[in-house]
């Protein structure tokens, strides 16, 4: 997996050295609520986290979530990257920030440039985004980029009703 840059931001592959940042992120309200609860309490469950979803995807599939940081001084603002869910034909793109870094375009600056790489240079062909009805910021977020809504549908994972978008 390679870094990937955009005006005000880096992207680069999570490491087991991030865990720290995945506990704040993963139990803040936002992530808990339009995400989900990961059950990720302590610094070792970050790390399992990590080894056993963006790390384990970075081998299987060669993409995943990555760190989102601030190009002037590095801080860690958020994740964004592409996921493969058995019950999706197409990889979905997943989002995330802190509070503190929500509303400054940071999250459609990112999803732009993840799109581009995801389309382009690993030749996708589609990319799909599943979310929340309720979350309308996320979904402000992906018509902003282009996405387009297809359907609802019930996830397998979790028996809620998500909302399916796709760009290609």
């Amino acid at each position: 997996m390679e870094a990937i840059e955009s005006e005000r931001l880096f992207l680069r592959p999570l490491t087991l050295e991030d865990d720290e940042f995945i506990l704040q992120l993963l139990n803040t309200d936002g992530f808990i609520k339009y995400i989900g609860d990961r059950n990720v309490k302590t610094i070792e469950q970050a790390k399992n986290y990590l080894m056993n979803g963006p790390l384990k995807s970075y081998e299987t599939n060669g993409f995943g979530l990555s760190l989102v940081e601030l190009k002037t001084d590095r801080t860690p603002v958020g994740m964004c990257g592409l996921l493969k869910r058995d019950y999706l034909d197409h990889p979905d793109i997943g989002f995330a920030c802190l509070p503190n870094y929500t509303g400054k375009g940071y999250a459609s600056e990112i999803v732009k440039e993840i799109i581009d790489n995801g389309l382009n240079r690993l030749q996708m062909g589609k990319i799909l985004a599943i979310v929340l009805p309720g979350n309308s910021s996320s979904i402000k977020l992906l018509e902003k980029v282009g996405f387009r809504y297809e359907k609802n549908f019930i996830s397998p994972d979790t028996n809620e009703e998500l909302c399916l978008y796709s760009i290609y």
